[in-house]
């Protein structure tokens, strides 16, 4: 057992993407572990009037140390909890004092671990410093505790916090480290560059892919955090195979999991997923002038506006082929309205359908297929690509798309409802990725009970694959293998996959459903923290061999 446990990520109290999910929902169970041994710590990158909406500033156990605690002039840390399942301790760090040490850490960075700074570019500075200022929390803290024998793991997640963790490494060689690459750098730059990844595997170096992509400042951190920390871990069996090949160190794979405590039960969850349908039905009523019977078929892709890499190419092609399949079942009446939630350049909510969605009859809106105004309209590429495919909305359409470029957050002006709240309300969600270390949109999916598409590309759709088959039926989720050459394939298996969803008969899809359920709850933290703490024990364990090998 430990007596410590810091994690340290940029989206501690910072909802940014997959990694807020891993954290926010591992909190519970973690807490319930280590209590309030427990600390985690993210940017301080609120002001009174953007307050954090997950951070409770608060008196904690902590408060002595933050007392005497000796840090740099002008860096803050704010002590409270983080606002979720298991109010777990959180420290925010402000990191903007630390610029005038950049240079001589990352001179020291070099000389220690050959990291090369110099061709930073982006967010890398902004994300080293506030690991430094991670580091120099953690440090302050073990020195206040004053205890030779205390077991401190200090575990740091994705390449923007590596810098704490060799600071850690070099300055505390007593703390545990364990570090947790959700996607390496690389990997993601070489989809995100459109090149093959998977079939080229083998060839792929990653230090020569980082100087061709520029990506050697990012990559060798990564790379050095990853070889320094005495546990390196990553979420998936998909991406330990790249982080063998590209980071040249294979790591012990810790698979996300999910918190059944977000999913209501019961009759709660029957009056959310039809108050969810209206509201999505309510919205394209009102976009396109048309009324949706409640046997409409609703649909939903989610993520980051990654074309490419979540898939969302795919998704809106496999709705294209629907469309022309459905046409030729004459026989078949119901509708089919498919959303992409992704969250795009917003500027605001379209003020002609908030007052279209007021009024009893509702009449066709000018372009009827966004909810939102966009800065960048015509270069949006979820925006142009639903034009370019010719879905208009109009009436007698058997598929209708829209798009939805908001972050569903419960204020955006049109649904008002959290994605959580929205989410149980689909009868399919579509996640065909092409690069997704573990995919924590279908997994949320099946715990709200929703039947899942996604691919073996997927870290969970592979799990899904390795611990239960190919059984759609019985597990909820069908996953369709995706090579970097079957881009045809998987558009048509995606269709066919809806049609088969469509034709079910009510008692079929609650089977279906119920097997997403309880497919989630196979991935729930309760029976995947012991991976995590499998990591802990490692990193303890090798601490405690080199310093009884000193």
């Amino acid at each position: 057992m430990l007596d410590l446990l810091f994690e340290t990520s940029w989206e501690v109290c910072n909802k940014v993407g997959g990694i807020y999910a891993v954290l926010s929902t591992k909190a519970k169970t973690l807490h319930q572990q280590y209590r309030d041994n427990l600390i985690f710590i993210g940017p301080d990158l609120w002001s009174d009037a953007n307050p954090s909406p997950s951070f409770i500033e608060c008196r904690t156990p902590l408060a002595p140390w933050l007392r005497q605690a000796k840090l740099p002039e002008g860096m803050r840390v704010r002590v409270g909890r983080w606002d979720v399942p298991g109010k777990p301790i959180a420290l925010l760090v402000t990191y903007e004092a630390l610029y005038p040490f950049k240079n001589a850490l990352y001179s020291d960075m070099w000389q220690r671990y050959r990291v090369d700074s110099l061709h930073a570019y982006g967010d890398y500075d902004e994300s080293c410093m506030f690991a430094y200022a991670a580091a120099l929390v953690i440090e302050s803290i073990v020195k206040w505790k004053n205890d030779p024998n205390i077991k401190v793991v200090a575990h740091f997640d994705e390449w923007t916090t590596g810098m704490g963790l060799l600071y850690i490494k070099s300055h505390l060689p007593q703390v545990a480290t364990v570090f947790t690459t959700h996607a390496t750098s690389i990997g993601r730059s070489i989809c995100g560059n459109g090149k093959p990844l998977y079939d080229y595997m083998p060839g792929y170096f990653g230090d020569q892919m980082a100087g061709e992509l520029n990506m050697q400042s990012k990559h060798s951190l990564e790379k050095a955090a990853a070889h320094a920390a005495d546990a390196f871990t990553t979420v998936s069996d998909v991406t330990a195979r790249e982080c063998r090949q590209l980071l040249e160190r294979y790591p012990m794979v810790t698979p996300n999991a999910f918190e059944q405590h977000y999913v209501p039960k019961g009759a709660k969850l029957v009056a959310q997923r039809n108050a969810a349908r209206q509201r999505m039905l309510d919205v394209a009523s009102a976009l396109t002038g048309q009324q949706f019977g409640d046997d409409t078929m609703l649909v939903a892709t989610s993520g980051r506006l990654e074309m490419r890499n979540k898939g969302i190419d795919v998704y809106l092609d496999a709705l294209s082929s629907l469309r022309s399949s459905l046409e030729c079942v004459t026989s078949q009446q119901r509708r089919v309205v498919a959303f992409v939630l992704v969250p795009a350049w917003v500027k605001s909510a379209r003020a002609d359908l908030v007052d279209n969605m007021m009024v009893d009859e509702p009449h066709r809106l000018f372009d009827p297929i966004i909810t939102h105004n966009l800065y960048n309209v015509d270069s949006d590429p979820v925006y142009n690509r639903i034009n370019a495919l010719g879905f208009h909305n109009e009436a007698g359409d058997k598929v209708t798309v829209i798009d939805v470029p908001c972050y569903l957050n419960g204020n955006d002006g049109i649904f008002n409802m959290a994605y959580y709240d929205l989410l149980p309300g689909l009868d399919v969600a579509v996640f065909p990725s092409y690069y997704e270390p573990w995919g924590y949109t279908p997994l949320e999916s099946a715990a709200f009970g929703v039947p899942t598409i996604t691919t073996d590309l997927a870290g969970f759709g592979q799990w899904v694959l390795d611990s239960f088959g190919d059984d759609s039926d019985k597990t909820g989720i069908k996953v369709l293998h995706r090579t970097d050459s079957n881009y045809s394939d998987i558009v048509q298996a995606i269709a066919s996959s809806l049609i088969n969803l469509y034709v079910m008969d009510a008692k079929q899809v609650l089977t279906v459903r119920r097997g997403a359920r309880s497919t989630s709850k196979v991935a729930s933290w309760e029976n995947f923290i012991k991976y995590y703490d499998e990591a802990y024990q490692h990193a303890i364990a090798k601490r405690i061999n080199k310093k009884n090998n000193i």
